[in-house]
């Protein structure tokens, strides 16, 4: 593991530092807020009704947000976790690969930095038609109608639903010692990580989207 991740910074650490999209707007590829994107097939009824549907409340935004501030110092370390165990498994780097199938340091980077966007984005998130469109605009980078788009990437061009979908389990189930690094108490830590929990399976619905036959969604 510890080998896997020296190697992945040496692909992914100069990508980072020189592949960064403009100030205002974020990491290179991140595109949340930006008018051209396709309109979610999904609706904001739809959205109320799938927070309902998860037990998400307005007590979860609350702890989301509370997040950010133990969640943001710790990005590196909580990117360095599931970056770990993707380098480690094989059948999900290959989804990182390029045309040679060598992991692609250049493609890694780029979505390391948006990844850790996304972390923050999920503590601050709206729930607004913005978010939404972003959402969508997600699940088409996984998918064959968009992957590999955003950055140039020459590798595989679609991951398989079903590890879209898996990926929710270590990616929530790993951040809970990093919210439990902080002054919080126990069951604070607790409603964190559900509300964590919950916004994660919201999004990983959402992004399924575009794998489902018309109607099914």
């Amino acid at each position: 593991m510890k080998t896997f991740l020296a190697t992945l910074m040496l692909f992914a650490l100069p990508a980072m530092a020189a592949d960064r999209g403009p100030a205002d707007r974020g990491p290179a590829g991140y595109s949340y807020g930006d008018p051209s994107l396709a309109t979610a097939p999904y609706t904001l009824e739809d959205l109320a009704l799938l927070k309902k549907s998860v037990l998400f409340s307005e007590d979860d935004v609350k702890w989301l947000r509370a997040s950010r501030a133990v969640l943001e110092p710790q990005a590196e370390a909580v990117l360095d976790t599931w970056y770990g165990f993707v380098g480690s498994t094989p059948h999900l780097l290959y989804y990182f690969h390029n045309r040679q199938g060598k992991p692609d340091g250049r493609y890694l980077g780029r979505v390391r930095e948006r990844f850790r966007q996304w972390i923050l984005d999920t503590a601050d998130a709206n729930y607004d038609q913005a978010w939404l469109d972003y959402q969508y605009e997600i699940a088409r980078r996984h998918h064959r109608v968009g992957k590999n788009r955003a950055d140039g990437a020459t590798g595989p061009d679609h991951i398989p639903a079903r590890y879209v979908l898996a990926l929710l389990y270590p990616i929530t189930a790993t951040l809970r010692p990093y919210l439990a690094n902080s002054d919080y108490s126990a069951e604070e830590v607790d409603a964190m990580h559900q509300a964590w929990i919950k916004s994660a399976l919201i999004q990983s619905i959402l992004w399924s989207e575009p794998y489902m036959n018309p109607g099914d969604f």
